[in-house]
């Protein structure tokens, strides 16, 4: 089928009802604009947008060097806080203070978070188990999912009661952690829906969009409605391994694929560039099973356990999500494409985390680009604790990662392929009523598709399929 213009969707917000709506009022006002002003030696923290933050953040942990201990944004005061590892350089709270941070002197340097997470890597990698740092405590936030319990408990709790007292908190999730397949506009293929994230130019220049990496190992060719024809084919995909994304190429060169995200109602939010996320940063989440949602970055450079095998590099959050909703798309409310639905736990009616991937890692993987002035953010901006994200990291079209692919010794990998759970689910996971008429008509970067289907079970670590 040709697919030369993708129209605007006439997207409901879904399963999720009163919360979406309160997500769509936050949203679409746009407001709290920034009310920065010139920063001098003895300055008041600047107040700032949650984008700017991200940036002066950059900044300061180039220019803070070692003592930077990683920074977060209190969305209440709108300033940004950066933790600092003084020493005897008292300098550097001076430097902070006078970019416009407001500055906290903790004990644990990024060095030291850094290489406990490492230490997780290899004594506790256990399907079921996410970790990442927390920069509001200066420490290693250690989840837990449903399953994890027995001598697997006993090995994680260990392991993090070895990192020391002020290194790492272990808390326990009520769900089990698993991929969405779904988000965005829906789409589909082999049997699997996920979601679209955000639309963008391949590095040909064709047209093309990313999505996440466990759906893109799921099958090859994509629709934009449930048995019709394919209209993109996966061009690299990457899953599990050092993140979740896939770049998917429209079959006809000559697809419009804007760079908007459809938030329901006939409303859409343009996206100017990519943007890395900041701790405390409000986000928010649109995909094809349960609409719009709203919530809070909790930890950057997370690694999860899926029982396919582990996913460095990824955003915790507190945003909900449900099967379908992967590969959809998460953005701020002044339009920068932050990142792409993974997995995670729990639901839209109970909560839960879930965690994404990053975009700018995902554009600098693909060497595509995003936004009408073709901006490719954050390359080269460290996402902290065993990220990597090699330029070489491409994986061919449709390519399936086995079971063992890369992982460390001791890691428990659950035998099924990308989408051998969630993704090949059949009705439950497939659109609810009207989603024919919802999915059928719109491919526009990240818009949802109309309620229905989400998985009642919630079994295993298993993708978001």
């Amino acid at each position: 089928m040709s697919h030369k213009r993708i129209p605007k969707r006439k997207a409901a917000i879904a399963a999720g009802g009163v919360a979406a709506l309160g997500a769509a009022a936050i949203l679409l006002p746009n407001a709290n604009a920034s009310q920065d002003g010139a920063p001098d030696a003895s300055a008041a923290p600047r107040t700032l947008k949650s984008a700017d933050a991200s940036d002066l953040a950059a900044q300061l942990s180039n220019l803070l060097g070692d003592a930077f201990a990683g920074s977060y944004y209190d969305a209440g005061k709108q300033q940004l806080v950066v933790n600092v590892v003084p020493g005897d350089d008292n300098n550097v709270i001076i430097q902070a203070k006078k970019a416009g941070a407001a500055v906290r002197e903790v004990d644990n340097s990024i060095a030291e978070l850094e290489a406990g997470a490492q230490t997780l890597k290899r004594k506790a990698t256990i399907p079921g188990t996410a970790w990442a740092v927390d920069p509001r405590t200066n420490k290693i936030l250690v989840t837990a999912d449903s399953t994890v319990t027995g001598a697997k408990w006993n090995r994680l709790e260990s392991t993090v009661r070895g990192l020391g007292s002020g290194m790492a908190t272990l808390k326990k999730s009520a769900g089990t952690f698993k991929t969405f397949v779904s988000g965005g506009d829906a789409i589909f293929g082999g049997g699997a829906r996920c979601s679209l994230g955000f639309n963008v130019t391949a590095s040909d220049g064709s047209p093309a969009f990313l999505t996440a990496g466990h759906c893109g190992v799921a099958a090859q060719q994509w629709s934009d409605s449930q048995n019709g024809q394919p209209i993109a084919t996966v061009d690299q995909a990457v899953f599990p391994g050092n993140g979740d994304f896939a770049l998917v190429k429209y079959d006809d060169p000559n697809t419009q694929a804007p760079s908007e995200v459809n938030v329901g109602g006939g409303q859409t939010v343009q996206i100017a560039q990519a943007a890395d996320a900041t701790v405390g940063q409000q986000v928010f989440r649109m995909g094809s099973t349960t609409g719009l949602h709203d919530g809070q970055v909790l930890g950057l450079d997370a690694t999860v356990n899926y029982p396919e095998g582990t996913v460095t590099g990824l955003i915790q959050t507190d945003v909900c999500a449900e099967p379908g909703d992967s590969g959809g798309s998460l953005f701020t409310q002044d339009g920068l494409a932050v990142g792409l639905t993974s997995g995670g736990s729990g639901d839209c009616t109970s909560g839960g985390e879930t965690f994404f991937q990053p975009v700018t890692t995902a554009l600098q993987a693909t060497g595509a680009t995003l936004g009408a002035g073709g901006d490719q953010a954050g390359g080269g901006q460290e996402q902290g604790a065993g990220q990597d994200q090699g330029a070489g990291q491409e994986q061919g079209a449709g390519q399936e990662q086995g079971a063992g692919q890369d992982q460390d010794a001791g890691q428990e990998q659950g035998g099924e392929q990308a989408g051998g759970g969630d993704a090949g689910a059949g009705a439950g996971d497939q659109a609810g009523a009207g989603d024919g008429s919802d999915t059928g008509d719109g491919m526009g970067a990240g818009g949802h598709a109309g309620a229905g289907g989400a998985e009642d079970g919630n079994s295993g670590l298993t993708e978001t399929h």
